[in-house]
Parts: structure tokens; C-alpha cells; sequence
């Protein structure tokens, strides 16, 4: 046992076995903090697709919108080598990009007409309300600005703060390729869905205008059977629920 003496009183130092015990105790500690904190974040995960679900369902969209552009997001951050632990924010991105939306009154976002130009702008508050309502939830603090975001145009004619290019998360850019395969590909209440080939050259000719070109590169990469399969899957899960 060490000893020192400090101030008349002596203060006693841990022997080595006492020390290793000790270290042990904190790592075993750390290990229960990490497998708490993951379970935490899974019940975060599981909530967001709760309301995700619930979405979807203020909108009447049976195609599962949310599950369908969270997937689509993280096919193309994959296929453009974004590093693994880059897509859980983007996907959380990506499933509540429309989350805002739970503020938007239903007749509007109903509606089977076209929108007029009030309806429109308070359907573009989607974008900051759904900012405002993930931005306080520190778990989801670098997601929000996907959702903030996945409007903004590359050349800036965007909305809600018309950033240009890089200006813009590159997450948003994502879901905003993402969101507009899944959108042109499924029933929707102003017009009837339409086939892959119409939403690949939809997004090939926005390439540099809407969409941020490397992403369009990407997603023109991978091959179309991903994206039925996808959306097979993911509306059988739909109709399981």
C-alpha cells in the first residue's frame, strides 16, 4: 500500500489489485451506459416510426410515403460511398422529412385539386414547423436540417431559405431525389401515380437545377429492380400493419 502525507493527514493511495478491480467496475459501467443508450435510442427510432406512420396516414397515402423515402434516401447515400455511420441521420431525415405536415389542415393536404396560391404557402410551412418540432430533440439535432432543408433547390430557387448547392445538408439533397422518386411513383390525391422511367426523367432534367448533380449520378447508377423491390417490400409491411 502506498502512502503520502498531506497537510499532517495521511491520504492512502489503491493498490494495484484494488486499481484493476476498480478499472473493471468502470468498464462493466460504460457497457451498461452504451447498451442503455442504445436501447434508447431504438425506443427513439421506434416512436419516430410511429409518427412517421401516422403521417402517412393524415395523408391517405397507403404506399407507406415515409418508409419509401427513407430506403430510396439510403440506397443513394450508399451507392455515393457516404460512410456508415453518415446514413442513421439520414435516414431519420429522410422518414420524418414531412413531419411538419401533422400542422398542415387536412383539407389542404387532401385536396384533389390543384392548390391555390394560399394554400400552397401555408403547405410550404411544412418544411420550418417540422424544424421546429425536431430541432428540440437533441437526438435528432443534425436530422433536422434534413428536414429543414429537403425543399431548397440546387440553383437556389428553393424554399424555405433558397440555399444554393453546398449550401444546402447533403442529406437534404438526398431525400430531396428520394423524396421525388417515391412522390412520381405513387398514388397521390392530385393525380395518379406514374411509372419509373417518367421519375428518372423528371430527375434528370432538374439535374443541376432542382437536384444536386452528383446525387442524380448517383441514383441513375443503380439499377431500377432495386426500386420495385423496394416498394414491393415495404408495401406489403404497410398493408401488415
Amino acid at each position: 500500500m502506498l502512502w503520502r502525507v498531506c497537510g499532517g493527514a495521511s491520504v492512502s493511495f489503491m493498490s494495484e489489485s484494488d486499481h484493476q478491480t476498480k478499472l473493471r467496475e468502470l468498464e462493466a459501467e460504460i457497457r451498461r451506459l452504451k447498451t442503455a443508450l442504445s436501447d434508447l435510442e431504438r425506443s427513439y427510432d421506434v416512436t419516430l416510426e410511429s409518427l412517421g406512420d401516422a403521417l402517412d396516414l393524415k395523408e391517405a397515402s397507403s404506399g407507406g410515403h415515409s418508409r419509401q423515402v427513407t430506403a430510396f434516401a439510403i440506397v443513394i447515400a450508399r451507392a455515393m460511398g457516404l460512410p456508415i455511420e453518415k446514413i442513421p441521420t439520414i435516414a431519420r431525415g429522410a422518414f420524418l422529412h414531412d413531419i411538419g405536415k401533422m400542422a398542415i389542415p387536412d383539407a389542404i393536404l387532401r385536396k384533389p385539386g390543384k392548390l391555390t396560391p394560399e394554400e400552397t404557402a401555408i403547405t410550404q410551412q411544412h418544411c420550418f414547423k417540422g424544424y421546429q418540432m425536431v430541432q428540440k430533440i437533441p437526438f435528432l439535432v443534425e436530422a433536422c436540417d434534413i428536414v429543414y432543408s429537403h425543399h431548397e433547390r440546387y440553383d437556389g430557387t428553393g424554399y424555405p431559405r433558397g440555399l444554393k448547392g453546398e449550401q444546402i445538408p447533403l442529406g437534404a439533397r438526398i431525400v430531396a431525389v428520394a423524396n421525388t422518386l417515391a412522390s412520381i411513383t405513387s398514388d397521390v390525391p392530385y393525380r395518379p401515380k406514374r411509372s419509373y422511367q417518367a421519375a428518372r426523367e423528371e430527375i434528370i432534367r432538374w439535374s443541376g437545377r432542382q437536384f444536386d448533380p452528383e446525387v442524380v449520378k448517383a441514383f441513375l447508377e443503380i439499377p431500377e429492380d432495386i426500386w420495385d423491390r423496394l416498394r414491393r417490400d415495404i408495401s406489403s409491411q404497410a398493408q401488415g400493419h
